[in-house]
């Protein structure tokens, strides 16, 4: 047992006290946060950029990230991609190939979905196509984001998407991210550009002489790259407003706590205010992950990122039976749901909310962040409850497609005037009657 009074990394919370119903309510809100600072110098810059195209670009690069451009240096050359290839290793070559063949064969199976039914005097139906052009944009700063390069543009690019331009934050030298020119070469991308933060999603939005506008912005940041996507949405389509990542692993007696511990501390060297929590009905179980955390964690080189994860938003909740431990689960709607037991597929029936459902002690969470195949771009904050992963349709739209006959309008026509004057539309009205007077 754990000695009494010792702080652990992580917190051990039981349904039934006080503590748990906080705690709930805590992480059902956690998806909330006060931005209204962020706000106001968000839509600084976006302005600016409306007004001012490169030139704004140029002056938040040097204000925010310390380096000069000039307007010629905003879009990487081809020549700087094809000299990407030779600073990264033939092994990571081929390891992001097979992310990238994998992720495209997932998408490929989301299929289309215009259709058509005819009948005797009217077709009805639905045409489905491919955004024109999307922007993605691919964080910088902690570390290198190869992945989600991939997981945002192949499926844009399963989908028909003719133009891909990404924009990314690049090094004070200028550089970009060897493996993140090499995958975004691998997806397609053709426009490539070196600017970050809001002002990079201002250029998406709006356009500049340099970036050409977008209808669809994808893909992570920090908080004011989110605030920044949700300030242009309706000049623009979003894919969400992604928060810090976040990882539920429900367990029960017999799961390893040393597997449930690194998956764990995989999630926490994300962030700082990444979520990581365990619910399990086992208070052994509970322990053990505990003091495996502890031990774990010492060795790690984001160490102390992950400590502050820990510290603010680690949890381990010790539930009544599996049937509390599911309702729980789909309270919270994580991101990353890992199901830790010995026999998982039965429990899938019961998860309403979750972003990726992962099964097994050999299905960590970590395949989905790179080649397992779905989209790793998932909702967070509790979104789980309404929205999904990334994929195909979310870089499609639809058309309705409606004929009618002259007769089907004369079937249909006094049902539809007698509603549009139940509304008080009388033009409405009019529109059909003027119609079944016309003689043949």
């Amino acid at each position: 047992m754990l000695k009494a009074g010792k702080k652990m990394a992580m917190k051990i919370v039981k349904t039934g006290e006080a503590e748990a119903s906080g705690l709930r309510e805590r992480l059902c809100r956690r998806g909330e946060w006060d931005q209204e600072e962020v706000e106001r110098e968000v839509k600084d810059i976006l302005r600016e950029v409306r007004r001012r195209g490169d030139q704004a670009l140029i002056d938040f690069t040097f204000r925010f990230d310390g380096y000069r451009l000039e307007p010629a240096q905003l879009r990487v050359r081809e020549e700087e991609i094809r000299a990407a290839y030779g600073e990264v290793r033939t092994e990571e070559i081929e390891a992001l190939r097979e992310a990238c063949e994998r992720i495209e064969a997932f998408h490929a199976g989301q299929g289309k979905s215009s259709w058509f039914a005819p009948g005797e005097r009217e077709i009805l139906g639905q045409i489905e196509r491919p955004l024109r052009r999307i922007g993605i944009y691919v964080p910088g700063g902690k570390a290198s984001y190869p992945s989600s390069v991939l997981m945002n543009a192949v499926p844009a690019r399963v989908a028909g998407v003719e133009e891909i331009a990404m924009c990314t934050p690049a090094a004070p030298d200028l550089c970009i991210s060897p493996w993140v020119l090499v995958a975004a070469d691998m997806a397609g991308i053709r426009e490539i550009y070196r600017v970050g933060g809001a002002q990079a999603i201002g250029a998406l939005a709006y356009g500049t002489d340099t970036i050409p506008a977008v209808d669809k912005i994808v893909g992570p940041g920090n908080i004011y790259v989110a605030v920044a996507k949700q300030m242009v949405f309706g000049r623009v389509d979003i894919d969400m407003v992604a928060g810090p990542s976040e990882v539920l692993v429900y367990a029960e007696e017999g799961a390893d706590p040393c597997l449930i511990a690194a998956d764990l501390l995989s999630q926490a060297e994300h962030d700082e205010r990444a979520y990581v929590l365990v619910v399990t009905p086992s208070a052994l179980l509970a322990e053990a992950v505990c003091r495996e955390v502890e031990r774990q964690v010492q060795d790690l080189p984001r160490s102390s990122i992950v400590s502050k994860c820990l510290e603010d938003n680690g949890y381990i909740l010790i539930c009544g039976d599996r049937k509390e431990g599911v309702e729980w689960i789909n309270a919270v709607a994580p991101e990353h749901l890992e199901l830790m037991v010995e026999d998982p597929w039965p429990l899938v029936g019961s998860i309403r909310n979750a972003g990726a459902i992962f099964l097994g002690a050999f299905s960590p969470e970590v395949l989905g962040d790179y080649l397992a195949g779905p989209s790793h771009v998932l909702p967070t904050g509790g979104t789980a409850r309404f929205s999904s992963p990334l994929g195909v349709d979310d870089f499609r739209k639809r058309s309705s497609l409606v004929f009618h006959s002259r007769e089907a309008l004369r079937n249909l026509g006094p049902s539809a005037i007698r509603l549009a004057r139940l509304e008080g539309l009388e033009a409405h009205a009019r529109a059909v009657e003027m119609r079944m007077r016309m003689e043949k």
